[in-house]
Parts: structure tokens; C-alpha cells; sequence
């Protein structure tokens, strides 16, 4: 899921429409909405008794909510903790029980790469549908709730899969709730939190990601049982998500959306990237940044046993728990010093930027750690790891605020964030596919083992150029 990392509140225009839906929220101000629906049956996508109160997109109070930030920032934790805690070595290790280490990489590609696909269609479905939801609780409440329910369910399922298919619809199944959970909590950011205090926001988010890697490595290190790996994080992810989902003080739509064709349904993953240019740059850039971090999220494990000898689970889970404290020391301090010094500053490029390449960089030397033997190579791993840790520091901590930034409809906030995620879940697609069936056997055939070495410095190249493009962003500091 990994990483892991929201409308403009002002300076938007008004959508086009005659009549754009309406949204309310508990603490606007009072006052008749002439067009609100009578009262009658509610669902999730019918029309709702219109509430006494109604505010625009947009009127935001100076600050967000008592409490609404801690709340989000644990529930950002507990669903990064419930699909990381697998990402991070417990879905490698239950494969690797299931079918052995040589036929490990494949079989991980096939699972995270199918996995990640459900990933990259249930975000931008699940934003269409919150936007349209009409429920009395909410816009982005019912969806949080089912979400995090429905994904425990899976997480159990795959600790209990005796076999690849049932690990297989597990898993995808995993993706796809935790995806329509995610999509609605981003969505609450630009509906709760004025765009002045998106940068703090967005760092605790980034801080949420790596504090959940962390958790993830450890708990996989005490926990005994692929079982209990897989549906500890998930319960913690439970408790979090209905903590903050419930807590919510949601928006109402109080208008009936018109219907829901599939040619709507379509255009969920879709934009025009000459209309909106900065959309299609933050899009593109988002989506090689995330490129560059999946390659190590799924394959560190394998790396340690192919090339450092490291072919017990219990020897590679510990390492990979070494590597991640260090990572996440530093992208946790970034984080949350980014996120302030963005606000402060007014800038949100630099940051991704840099994070960019400092991540790049950081990849790049795993790839050559195996060529200067065990004894450095494992130094290098943990001197790279720093690298990945300060640039992903960066990245997610700005990176949330820079794509809330470049939004353009604040009607669509939680469609165009669908949209912007598939950056994020698509080279999770990508990435499994292209390592366990193209790089990592063509390296190994080309050069010996070096097949992971390869794999890494693709990775590398990717993440920088995609740093560097940010710099074509216009309009945002």
C-alpha cells in the first residue's frame, strides 16, 4: 500500500452547472436550502431530508476541527499499518512458505501486481461514489466504515490461505476495501482543513506512512504465526478507522446527484492533462516518484536472500526491521519538519523535488551494495535506507498539499484524488510485474545474479526523473 501519502478550499472557480450539489457541514451557519429534497427513504445514493444548514466547497473555517487531525493521522496509521505490515515482508514470507524461494519472486508478482490492480480501480471508483453519497451520516463516513471492516476480513483471509488462489483473492480483496477506505479519508482533508494549514496536515500524513512501516517491521519480527501477521496490524487498522470515522462530523450532499452511467464510471480515470496541465505533471510525477519507492517495498526481503545468504525468514525479517528503523527515524523527523517549513515558507515543489531525488539516490545504492561484499553491502543497505528514509521524508510529507493545490474542482475533490491515487497504486501494478518477469530474470541472465542490482537502479532512474519533472508544476510554489 505502502505508502506507503486532497480541493483547494479558495481560488477555485465555480463549476459551470446552473445548480452544483450542495454541501453541509455541522458547524455552518444556519440558514433554508429552497432546493433540498422532501423528507423520505435514505440510502447511500438517494436523496436525504435537506439538513437546516448548508455551506459551498470552499467555506472553510481557519482552522480544522478540534481533534480532526490526530484522529486522521491515526487512522492514516492504522490502514498503512494493516496493508504494509504484508507489503513489508509477511506477504513474501507467506509465499515463500507456500511455494518455496525459487519460485517466490513470480508468485509475489502475480499476487501484489494483481492485488494492486483492484488497488487502481477501486480508488477512483470509490471517490466517484463518495462524492455522489447522500447518506444522512455523510459523504465520506459510510465508505470509511465498510472499508476498514471489509478489509480485516481479507487481511484474516490471507493469513489463512493455504494456497496461492485463496492468498490471491485475499489479497486483491484487502486492496480493494483498504483503496474505497482511503479514498473517502483523503477526501475529508480539502472538506475539513483550510488550505493554509494543509502543509502541517499533510506532514503528519507523511509521518503516519513510515511510523506504520515501522510498527509493521516490528510486529512481523513477534508475532510467530503468518496468521496473526496478517490480522493483528488489520485489527489495529480497524479500531483507528472507526475511531476517526465515527468522530467525524461529516458533509452532507443535500442535492440528488444525477445518475451514474458508465461512462462516468470511466471517466473516474481519466483526465485531460492539456486542460489541466498541472493536474497531468503532479499525475506523472507522483506516479515515477512511487515507482521508484515500490521497488524496494516488496523485494527487500528476496534481495537479502538472494544475494546476501539470508534464506531463513527469521534472519531476513530481522535485518529488514534494522532497515526500516533507519529509514524511519528520518522520514518521521522530515515529515513532520517539511510539512511545517512548506506552510511557513509557501513553497511545496522544493520539497518534492529534492525528496525525489534523495529517494532515487538512496535506491541506487542498494543496487550496488551486493558488489562490495556481504559485510559493506549490509552497511550500504542501512546507509541507503537513511537516503530512501530523509527523501520519502520529503516527498510525503508535501506531497499530499502540493496535489490538494493543483485540484481543480472542488465539487469532484474526492474523483480527482481518486485519479491523483492511481499514481500512487499503479506502479504497484507496474512494478511487481516488471521486476518478477522482465528485470529481475533478464539481470540474473545478463549479469550473473545481478538481477536485483538491476532491478534497483531502474528504480533509481525513475524516481529521479520524476523529481526533476515536478519543476514543470506552474502556479505552485
Amino acid at each position: 500500500m505502502r505508502r506507503p501519502a486532497p480541493t483547494r478550499a479558495t481560488g477555485i472557480p465555480a463549476r459551470a452547472d446552473p445548480i452544483s450539489p450542495v454541501l453541509h457541514h455541522p458547524n455552518a451557519p444556519r440558514h433554508h436550502h429552497p432546493e433540498a429534497p422532501a423528507p423520505g427513504r435514505r440510502s447511500l445514493m438517494s436523496t436525504t431530508t435537506a439538513p437546516e444548514t448548508a455551506i459551498q466547497p470552499g467555506d472553510l473555517k481557519e482552522r480544522e476541527p478540534r481533534g480532526y487531525t490526530p484522529r486522521y493521522a491515526l487512522a492514516s496509521f492504522g490502514l498503512f499499518l494493516a496493508i504494509l505490515a504484508p507489503v513489508l515482508g509477511g506477504l513474501s514470507v507467506k509465499i515463500q512458505s507456500l511455494v518455496g524461494l525459487a519460485d517466490a519472486p513470480t508468485q509475489l508478482g502475480l499476487v501484489s501486481g494483481v492485488g494492486a490492480l483492484f488497488a487502481l480501480v477501486s480508488q477512483p471508483l470509490a471517490g466517484r461514489l463518495s462524492d455522489r453519497t447522500t447518506s444522512r451520516f455523510g459523504m465520506r463516513k459510510p465508505w470509511i466504515i465498510s472499508g476498514v471492516v471489509l478489509t480485516f476480513v481479507s487481511l484474516v483471509g490471507v493469513g489463512l490461505a493455504p494456497n496461492i488462489p485463496v492468498l490471491l483473492i485475499a489479497w486483491c480483496g484487502a486492496q480493494l476495501f483498504s483503496n474505497f477506505a482511503q479514498a473517502a479519508e483523503t477526501a475529508t482533508i480539502p472538506d475539513q482543513v483550510p488550505e493554509h494549514r494543509r502543509g502541517r496536515v499533510s506532514g503528519l500524513i507523511g509521518a503516519a506512512s513510515p511510523l506504520a512501516i515501522l510498527v509493521g517491521a516490528i510486529g512481523l519480527n513477534f508475532l510467530p504465526t503468518d496468521a496473526l501477521r496478517a490480522s493483528v496490524p488489520a485489527f489495529i487498522g480497524l479500531v483507528f478507522g472507526l475511531l476517526f470515522a465515527l468522530m467525524l462530523k461529516d458533509r452532507v450532499l443535500t442535492t440528488k446527484p444525477g445518475p451514474f452511467s458508465f461512462k462516468e464510471f470511466f471517466s473516474s480515470f481519466v483526465f485531460n492533462p492539456r486542460t489541466h496541465k498541472n493536474l497531468g505533471w503532479a499525475w506523472l510525477t507522483k506516479a515515477m516518484i512511487m515507482f521508484g519507492y515500490a521497488s524496494i517495498s516488496s523485494y527487500l526481503t528476496l534481495f537479502l536472500a538472494a544475494d546476501f545468504g539470508m534464506t531463513k525468514p527469521s534472519e531476513q525479517l530481522q535485518f529488514n526491521l534494522y532497515a526500516n528503523i533507519v529509514s524511519v527515524v528520518f522520514m518521521v523527523v522530515v515529515s513532520i519538519v517539511a510539512g511545517r517549513m512548506s506552510d511557513r515558507l509557501g513553497r511545496r515543489r522544493a520539497f518534492v523535488t529534492t525528496g525525489g531525488i534523495v529517494l532515487g539516490f538512496g535506491v541506487l545504492i542498494l543496487a550496488i551494495a551486493p558488489a562490495l561484499g556481504i559485510g559493506t553491502g549490509l552497511v550500504l543497505i542501512l546507509v541507503a535506507e537513511g537516503f530512501i528514509g530523509i527523501g520519502g521524508g520529503l516527498f510525503f510529507a508535501v506531497d499530499t498539499a502540493l496535489c490538494v493545490d493543483v485540484l481543480p474542482n472542488p465539487n469532484d475533490s474526492a474523483k480527482d484524488l481518486g485519479v491523483l491515487n492511481i499514481a500512487n497504486t499503479l506502479p504497484q501494478t507496474i512494478a511487481p510485474f516488471v521486476a518478477g518477469t522482465v528485470v529481475i530474470p533478464l539481470g540474473n541472465a545478463l549479469f550473473g545474479s545481478a538481477g536485483y542490482s538491476l532491478w534497483f537502479g531502474v528504480g533509481a532512474a525513475v524516481a529521479i526523473v520524476g523529481g526533476l519533472l515536478v519543476l514543470k508544476i506552474k502556479g505552485v510554489k
